[in-house]
């Protein structure tokens, strides 16, 4: 089988997290992932989108985030870019760390590393990549698997 690709470039908004977690729930659905995963997926997709806008791009409009999905035959790679200040895989404070257990934000990072296989983090000239893997047949539970 070959792969099969679909890429978005989306403004710096809500609405545009809204669409790309839509299609990631969509594009989920086509595959042999169960409904739970599907769901697990979108989600993964909402978290990293809102860190694309808001702490990437500031809602800035002249700023864009661009999503694409890939599927493989054996997983999902969605990779999700914003055009902001970058950030470091070694900045993302611990949620579970006793001094940030009460912060209202700060969990993204964690549940979308709960929610997939894989989770990798680059640095572009400008902006942040987090790339989200789902193989196809592997249940994730909470912790396992990710980098």
């Amino acid at each position: 089988m070959t792969s099969e690709r679909v890429s978005y470039t989306l403004d710096s908004t809500l609405d545009s997290v809204n669409k790309a977690e839509l299609a990631a729930e969509q594009v989920a659905a086509k595959m042999p992932f169960e409904e739970e995963d599907c769901h697990r997926i979108a989600m993964a997709v909402r978290e990293a989108a809102v860190n694309a806008v808001l702490h990437g791009n500031a809602y800035d409009p002249k700023k864009k985030m661009t999503v694409s999905f890939e599927n493989t035959g054996e997983s999902l790679v969605i990779k999700i870019s914003d055009q902001g200040r970058g950030l470091r895989d070694e900045d993302i404070p611990d949620p579970l760390a006793e001094e940030n257990l009460l912060k209202q934000s700060g969990r993204g990072i964690f549940l979308i590393r709960s929610f997939m296989d894989e989770v990798r983090i680059r640095q572009l000239e400008p902006g942040t990549e987090i790339t989200l893997v789902k193989h196809i047949g592997q249940h994730s539970t909470a912790g396992e698997g990710t980098q």
